[in-house]
């Protein structure tokens, strides 16, 4: 058998189970165009998640420190820190009028921020929209 060549190969066929899964596995690492209203949506969306970020944060913060002056005025919070006579009631008094008004602040804060994105997004949007609409 000295001159005679033979190969042999072996073949294996996934099941359409292991198939399915090898087509999903491979459609995460393929690099993907985003269809115009995924985008569309996208972008959207992230106006809106920025100023809900960022209002959420400022109303938060204004809400504990406004706890932080009720905290002074009610309990005996103040004693603990050191603060003798009315300083805890001033001191308080400011602290929560401090945090009422960031707290206040959240809602204009959010409007403004919308806005700004909104104005910011809406050429790529308008575009965006004009292809979906033909």
């Amino acid at each position: 058998m000295e001159g005679k060549n033979t190969e042999s190969s072996f073949k294996y066929t996934y099941s359409a189970k292991e198939q399915d899964e090898i087509k999903r596995i491979r459609q995460k690492y393929q690099s993907q165009e985003e269809d115009s209203m995924t985008r569309l949506r996208k972008l959207d969306a992230s106006a809106t998640s920025k100023a809900t970020v960022i209002s959420l944060v400022l109303g938060i913060v204004g809400a504990l420190i406004l706890g932080m002056g009720m905290s002074l005025i009610m309990t005996d919070l103040a004693v603990l820190l050191g603060m003798t006579g009315m300083t805890n009631m001033i001191i308080g008094i400011i602290t929560g009028v401090l945090g009422a008004i960031l707290a206040a602040l959240a809602y204009p804060v959010y409007s403004k921020v919308l806005k700004r994105e909104r104005e910011k997004i809406a050429p790529e949007i308008l575009k965006l929209t004009d292809e979906l609409m033909k």
